[in-house]
C-alpha cells in the first residue's frame, strides 16, 4: 500500500509501518497539556513536514492518536507535538520522559496555505489548544516577513493560565510588523488583557478581505464563527481555512472514520477551505 500525501506530493511506501523516536524534552504548558519534543531513533532521516500536517503517534501497550505537528518546518531535525491530556492516549503521551521510545507514523494531510499565499495579507485565529497546528504556519510565515501583507494573530483560551507558548506570545505581541490579539474567556486578578470571545478582536485587524487568507483552529463552534464573520465581512470562503484533525482516526483512509461524502480528512484535509465543508462543520459525529 502507498500513499500520497496532498501537501507535499510525497508518497509513503508503507504509510502503516512506525518509525521509533525518542522524547528528548517535556514541557507542561499548562495544568493538563505538555509539548513534546522527539527526534528519530532509527538513525533516518529527519520527518520533513509542511505547516498543518499531522502524524500518527503510538504509545506502545496503549493506542495510537493524531496530532497535528506543533514545530517549526524549517527544524524538521526536532518533531514536535503539543498535547492535552484529555483520554487513555493523549494522558500516556502527557507522562512520557526524556528518553522514552514512541512510535511516529506520517506525516499525514494537507497544509495551511502559507506557500500559495504569498503577497497577501494573513489572518490566523486560534482558540485553546488550536495555537498548536497553527504554530508551524506562524514560524514560516514570520521567517519570511517580507513574503506577506499585513500578519495578524488573533488567540483566545479560557483562562490565562491556559494560554500556550506565552514566551512566543509575548515575542509575537511586541513585534512592530504583527498585530497580535489575545483575550481569555474568565480573567484573574493579574490578568491585563481582553475577556471575551475572539470574534470582536478581528474589528482590530486591518487586512484587505479581497487579497487575504485566513487560518482558523479550534473547537469547531468558534471555527464556523470566526469562518461566518469573516464571509460577512467579504473575504471568500475559499480563502478560509480551518482544520478538521480531530475526526481522524487511523490517518490514510483506511477505517473511514472521518468519511465525507467521497473524501477523507485525513488523506483531503485535514486542513480544508471553509467552502467544502461550511455546511457540515460542528456537525454531530462528523
Amino acid at each position: 500500500m502507498t500513499l500520497t500525501t496532498p501537501a507535499s506530493g510525497t508518497t509513503i511506501a508503507e504509510p502503516m509501518v512506525l518509525r521509533p523516536f525518542e522524547v528528548t524534552a517535556t514541557r507542561q504548558e499548562t495544568h493538563d497539556t505538555w509539548t513534546i519534543d522527539l527526534r528519530a531513533a532509527d538513525g533516518g532521516p529527519d520527518l520533513a513536514f509542511s505547516p498543518g500536517q499531522f502524524t500518527m503517534m503510538y504509545i506502545f501497550g496503549v493506542g495510537e492518536v493524531p496530532l497535528s505537528i506543533a514545530g517549526d518546518p524549517a527544524r524538521p531535525q526536532t518533531l514536535i507535538h503539543t498535547v492535552r491530556a484529555v483520554g487513555a492516549v493523549t494522558n500516556a503521551v502527557c507522562a512520557l520522559t526524556q528518553g522514552s521510545v514512541i512510535g511516529i507514523r506520517g506525516p499525514y494531510g494537507s497544509a495551511w496555505p502559507v506557500d500559495t499565499s504569498t503577497g497577501r495579507d494573513m489572518v490566523i485565529v486560534a482558540g485553546g489548544i488550536g495555537l498548536a497546528p497553527v504554530r508551524p504556519a506562524i514560524h514560516t510565515i514570520l521567517a519570511n516577513r517580507d513574503s506577506y501583507g499585513s500578519v495578524s494573530i488573533v488567540y483566545g483560551s479560557r483562562t490565562p493560565d491556559d494560554l500556550l507558548y506565552t514566551d512566543e506570545i509575548r515575542e509575537w505581541k511586541g513585534r512592530f510588523d504583527v498585530n497580535m490579539q489575545v483575550t481569555v474567556d474568565r480573567d484573574d486578578k493579574e490578568w491585563m488583557g481582553d475577556v471575551g470571545v475572539v470574534t470582536p478582536l478581528i474589528n482590530r485587524l486591518s487586512f484587505d478581505v479581497n487579497h487575504a487568507a485566513a487560518i482558523i483552529c479550534g473547537p469547531e463552534i468558534m471555527m464556523r464563527v470566526v469562518a461566518k464573520d469573516l464571509a460577512r465581512r467579504g473575504m471568500p470562503t475559499s480563502d478560509i481555512y480551518v482544520s478538521l484533525e480531530r475526526n481522524v482516526k487511523c490517518g490514510i483512509g483506511y477505517c473511514g472514520h472521518c468519511q465525507i461524502g467521497a473524501s477523507f480528512i485525513c488523506k483531503d484535509g485535514p486542513v480544508v477551505a471553509y467552502d467544502e465543508v461550511a455546511d457540515r462543520l460542528g456537525m454531530e459525529e462528523l
